[in-house]
Formats: structure tokens, C-alpha cells, sequence
């Protein structure tokens, strides 16, 4: 029994843990080295891309990447405001633009249009303050705060602009400067909007009673040159100019010879001209001028409302002597309903 005993215990003295096999330590050791290299790659690709991230964010993206029309891509440009940042914006190209005009052809509608396209900030009649047009360099300097998206107005997209411009007056410091300003636009590849009208009959009634109005203030003590209500279109259209016949062709003359001539001074820009009744009656003309500011096409409104309406006859105290002057002219053509 005693010897039992001892056997028993000398037998439970005599148990070895088994070896572990030469594999399982092997892939023990593979999975430990695959995890570590896991686990370095990623710090190293975090570090790459902070490194990628901060050289992107130093170096603007590059100007002209987009798939323009060649003749198009020397009108583009990457302006850099002062007073912003353009943020994600910073490589949309930029178009410039001036639309040129006389007062009561339109430009204001025609600006409340382009004005309504997300991508388009045209600043107005920017030139219509004396001190900006004293001389050139006033007048450049206007423009460069203007192209370099630094003039801030109710009409700035700022960033995201992809067409930027004001509205300019043949009599405010453009003709007068025009050898100097056909440089800088050439210079600085600014496209130009030649806006008329084809009646300019129309146009000069327009002149008077806006004249006129400046001093009666029709609507309720208020000057306006423009309406948003076909009430007060009404009210401001029943006031009736009466039109000088003696002087009558010669004044018709002399608004024909400064177009003529702005549009000689200016032939070397690249521009388009455009005739406000066309506008009026082809609607397809503003997604010619869309394609021409390199802008995707929209659906441009306004909400002006047109003054005076129908025909011309309600709209001349003296009637019977502009006619009998006109008739047989040149001029002829402007008496009768033309849209």
C-alpha cells in the first residue's frame, strides 16, 4: 500500500506542461509583426497628408483649369481682395466687365438682370460720383478696387463671383479719358457690354420725364428713376414731355455720333453689342450674353417695370410737330411701335 502510494505520487511529480509547437510561436510572432507595421504605416500616412494638406492650403490652386474656350481663357483671372479671403473660392476664375451705355437705354433693367445670375456682381453706375471720375488715376484706382473684388455693394457675391463689373456712362470720364481706358481694359483684359437703344426717339422722351420727375417727385414727394409697381409706372408715364422740333434731328444726331464713336474708340476689346428692344423681344439674347461672360446659363429676372408703354403719341405733349418732322427722315422709323 505504502508502495502504492509513492508511486502515485512520484507519478503526478513526473507530469510536464507539453511544449508548445514551433508554429503556433511563429504565427504568434507574424501576427505581432504584421499589427506593429499596421500600426507604423498609419502614423506615416497621417503625417503625408497633414504635410500634403499644408502645402495645398500655402500654394493657391492654379487659375484656368476649367475647360474654357481658348479665346476665352486670357478674360479669366484669379483676383486676390485685400479685405477677404476667398476661401474655397480662391481658384474660380474671375471674368471682368463694363457695361457701356447711355442714361435711358436700359442699363439699369438690363443690370437688375445679369444682376439676378448667382455668379454675376455688377456695382452699378459707379462713376456717377464726381470725385471717382476727377481724372484717370481716380478712375483706375476705382476700377482696380472693383476688379480686385474689394468694392463691396448690394450687388457683391465677394468669394464665389464668377463675373464682376460695373455699369459706365459714355459722359462719365470715358470719353474724355478714352486713349487711357482703352489701355488699362486691354491691359487688364476686361470684356465690355455695348448696351443702346434703337429708338432713339423712346430714349429721349425717357431723358425728359426722368428730368422732369427729378424736380416734381410724382410718387408721393419721392424721386424715382426706376419702379417695381405697375401703379407707379402709371402714375410717373402721365406726365408728357414736349420735345423740341427745331433741335429735334440734330439732338437725334448727336446721340447716333457719340455711339459711333465710343464703339470706334473701344473696337480693339473684345466686346458684344447689344440693342435694348432686341432684349425685350428675343429673350434668347441673355443666354448669348451668358455664353459671352463664360457663365452657366439661368433664368435671369427683374423686377423693374416698364414706364412708358405703347405708343409713342401718348407720350408727346406735341405730337403733330414731331411728327411732321420726322416724317420723311432718317427718323422716320421712330414713330412707329417698334416692340
Amino acid at each position: 500500500m505504502a508502495e502504492d502510494l509513492c508511486s502515485f505520487h512520484k507519478d503526478v511529480f513526473m507530469i510536464r506542461l507539453p511544449k508548445a509547437s514551433p508554429l503556433i510561436l511563429r504565427m504568434i510572432m507574424l501576427v505581432f509583426a504584421v499589427a506593429c507595421g499596421i500600426y507604423i504605416c498609419s502614423i506615416c500616412l497621417k503625417q503625408i497628408s497633414y504635410q500634403t494638406k499644408s502645402f495645398v492650403e500655402v500654394i493657391d490652386r492654379p487659375c484656368h483649369t476649367y475647360p474654357f474656350d481658348l479665346d476665352v481663357a486670357p478674360y479669366l483671372h484669379c483676383p486676390q481682395p485685400k479685405t477677404y479671403s476667398r476661401a474655397e473660392c480662391a481658384g474660380n476664375p474671375v471674368q471682368f466687365f463694363a457695361i457701356i451705355s447711355m442714361q435711358r437705354s436700359g442699363s439699369g433693367w438690363f443690370e437688375t438682370l445679369l444682376n439676378s445670375h448667382v455668379n454675376v456682381s455688377s456695382n452699378g453706375e459707379i462713376f456717377s460720383v464726381r470725385h471717382r471720375r476727377d481724372n484717370v488715376s481716380s478712375i483706375i484706382g476705382t476700377l482696380e478696387k472693383i476688379y480686385n473684388l474689394d468694392w463691396l455693394s448690394s450687388a457683391s457675391k465677394n468669394e464665389c463671383s464668377a463675373a464682376v463689373g460695373l455699369k459706365w456712362m459714355l459722359n462719365r470720364g470715358l470719353m474724355e479719358y478714352h486713349k487711357e481706358i482703352l489701355e488699362y481694359l486691354n491691359k487688364k483684359h476686361v470684356s465690355l457690354i455695348f448696351l443702346f437703344r434703337r429708338n432713339l426717339l423712346r430714349r429721349m422722351i425717357s431723358v425728359l420725364a426722368n428730368s422732369y420727375d427729378r424736380h416734381a417727385k410724382l410718387l408721393n414727394g419721392t424721386h424715382k428713376s426706376h419702379v417695381h409697381a405697375p401703379e407707379e409706372a402709371d402714375a410717373l408715364s402721365k406726365y408728357k414731355p414736349f420735345i423740341n422740333s427745331t433741335s429735334l434731328i440734330s439732338e437725334l444726331q448727336q446721340m447716333e455720333l457719340m455711339a459711333t464713336k465710343v464703339l470706334e474708340y473701344f473696337r480693339t476689346t473684345r466686346h458684344i453689342i447689344l440693342y435694348y428692344e432686341d432684349l425685350v423681344k428675343n429673350h434668347t439674347k441673355l443666354l448669348d450674353v451668358q455664353d459671352f461672360l463664360a457663365l452657366p446659363h439661368m433664368n435671369l429676372t427683374s423686377r423693374q417695370v416698364k414706364i412708358h408703354k405703347g405708343a409713342l403719341r401718348e407720350h408727346i405733349s406735341n405730337w403733330d410737330d414731331v411728327n411732321r418732322t420726322l416724317n420723311g427722315t432718317a427718323y422716320e422709323r421712330f414713330l412707329h411701335k417698334d416692340y
